[in-house]
């Protein structure tokens, strides 16, 4: 039995769940929404970038010993490398890239996805991880939190 975080769910496999469900229901199902040449450009930014910032933060969490499924115990808190910009590199990334996967195809399926994803990562993982994490590291945590946004921005 893990002493990590109850979380329900992994939250890359429900991800790679997504993007299938947004391509098929968005291939076949829902009409394209045509978007202007600058924004699939900066979908084709946003696919390289996320892909990047998945890598960086499993690197880390690698680099640690540290196991990145979110229900796993942790034994340290990562504040280097892209953890020194963004405490959710990982959950960051995959949201990024289903948003530049609908810049890039005009599917709005991945528009929709990466909302609802964001919405449960933020509020039924995160939150849950956060928790956990404050109640092992207390206070080396809760500094954490005040130095490095959650999300980059928020």
């Amino acid at each position: 039995m893990s002493n990590g975080p109850n979380i329900i769910g992994n939250p890359l496999r429900i991800a790679v769940g997504l993007l299938v469900f947004s391509y098929v229901i968005g291939e076949f199902i829902v009409p394209k929404y045509p978007l202007i040449y600058a924004f699939k450009l900066l979908g084709v930014l946003g696919l390289i970038s996320s892909t990047f910032i998945f890598i960086s933060g499993f690197n880390m969490f690698k680099s640690y010993d540290e196991n990145p499924l979110p229900a796993s115990t942790t034994d340290r808190i990562i504040k280097t490398g892209i953890f020194a910009y963004t405490r959710n590199p990982i959950y960051l990334a995959i949201v990024m890239f289903l948003l530049s996967m609908f810049l890039v195809f005009e599917n709005v399926m991945y528009f929709l996805s990466a909302v609802g994803l964001a919405i449960w990562l933020h509020n039924y993982v995160i939150k849950l991880e956060e928790n956990s994490l404050l109640n092992k590291f207390s206070d080396e945590y809760g500094q954490y939190m005040k130095a490095v946004k959650r999300w980059i921005f928020f």
